[in-house]
């Protein structure tokens, strides 16, 4: 009986670049369905509340500065 040996498949890259990644999406890109665009139904003004921060948590969010500014 004759022993056939297989071959020895490749190192896989587990970090990948980003051509592999591009390539992995657009194999799957089939696979994948988006829902239809659901438009949201408009809110009654009566079931929004205001939203209530603590003192200190409102004092540290003025102190930040807006996008890095």
């Amino acid at each position: 009986m004759t022993k056939l040996k297989a071959p020895v498949p490749a190192p896989v890259d587990q970090d990948g670049d980003l051509a592999a990644l591009r390539g992995d999406c657009a194999r799957m890109a089939p696979h994948w369905h988006a829902p239809d665009r659901i438009a949201p139904l408009p809110v009654s003004p009566s079931l929004i509340h205001g939203v209530k921060v603590p003192n200190k948590s409102a004092r540290l969010l003025d102190a930040m500065s807006d996008y890095g500014d």
